[in-house]
């Protein structure tokens, strides 16, 4: 379904951002995840970033991998430049893209699944290498498209919609990003957009990598159904006239609370979550200071939001390599094909 536009008709008096475009301009088609998913929220957000930012669409480029978060980029930027990659794959065609066309914003979605599991390698080499990407993780704790196994980044003794337990310890990837060096790390939940959408306007006007790590409840797979009336035992029971499923429409969770609080939110399968967002005394510019926040919030069983860390003073990867400051499919012949001496002098840097 994910064919399905929108309605064309606009209402005459919307505004308009420096560009000259409304925020319909930055929708993409009519989304098909369940009712109530984060991921929404998430999307919804993003909208609203790049709108304020008065960010042109054909300037973008979204890229994303496999499960339910990767696609999402369906669901915004209509007009932007897009890629949904295999499983796990998506910063290499990123680092790819980019190195090609460095004049492009680049926004990429992957989940927990997507990012945690088989694509974790990817995941450290594209901070490792500060490839200048946006790095959106929408991360659920679990894999939505295939039923509702647990994710590597679920913690330890939480249990699925069976009631069983997660005997593993959770990988928690804004500490990882912090450690293996990335400028710009940040957590939040899909509900807060008063933090998500200035998060977000920050991370994509940022000269190198940027990871952003979403907390997006999963609607469908936190229905603990053990009555008669789950939907578990509806399908135990039930005589199949056709392949129909059915996901019950849940309200999107919202919140706000102000900096240095903390907030308990009550998910839709009735477990209670906390939020711990950072005051005006955090200091995002120390990583030794923002790992013991982390740690010591998380023994806590709370989940730090806000900016963890950013450096100012990171360099991006085309820096680092010094490549040209002109896209590939801007060059000129002669640029390409400099002649034998330019070549000799080439080769002889790996002799």
């Amino acid at each position: 379904m994910t064919y399905i536009k929108k309605p064309i008709f606009r209402h005459p008096s919307l505004p308009t951002n420096e560009i000259g475009l409304t925020y319909r301009d930055y929708e993409g088609v009519v989304s098909t995840l369940c009712a109530g998913c984060g991921h929404d929220s998430i999307t919804a957000s993003i909208i609203d970033a790049c709108y304020e930012l008065s960010l042109p669409a054909h300037k973008i480029a979204k890229l994303s991998g496999i499960g339910c978060s990767s696609k999402t980029p369906n669901y915004f930027l209509n007009n932007a430049h897009g890629f949904n990659s295999v499983h796990g794959r998506m910063p290499s065609v990123a680092t790819g893209a980019n190195l090609a066309n460095r004049d492009l914003v680049y926004i990429g979605v992957s989940g927990d699944g997507d990012t945690a599991s088989i694509g974790l390698g990817q995941y450290c080499h594209a901070i490792r290498r500060q490839l200048n990407l946006t790095y959106i993780c929408e991360n659920n704790g679990t894999y939505g498209l295939t039923k509702g196994q647990f994710s590597a980044t679920n913690d330890k003794e939480s249990k699925n919609k069976k009631g069983l337990d997660n005997p593993f310890g959770a990988i928690d990837l804004a500490i990882m990003a912090i450690e293996l060096g990335a400028g710009f790390v940040a957590r939040s939940f899909s509900g807060d957009k008063e933090q998500l959408v200035p998060l977000l306007k920050s991370a994509l006007q940022y000269n190198g990598f940027s990871f952003i790590d979403v907390i997006s409840p999963c609607v469908t797979f936190n229905n603990h159904g053990y009555s008669t009336k789950s939907y578990d035992y509806i399908r135990e029971h039930r005589s199949l006239f056709g392949e129909l499923d059915f996901i019950p429409e849940e309200e999107t969770i919202n919140t706000s609370y102000a900096e240095g609080e903390t907030v308990t939110i009550k998910l839709h399968n009735g477990n209670d979550i906390s939020f711990k967002k950072l005051g005006a005394d955090h200091d995002p510019t120390d990583p030794h200071k923002v790992l013991n926040t982390l740690r010591n919030n998380r023994s806590d069983g709370k989940v730090t939001t806000g900016l963890l860390y950013v450096d100012p003073d990171k360099s991006d990867l085309h820096d680092t390599l010094s490549t040209s400051s002109k896209p590939l499919n801007s060059l000129s012949m002669n640029d390409l094909c400099p002649g034998g001496e330019e070549l000799e002098e080439i080769n002889n840097q790996f002799r």
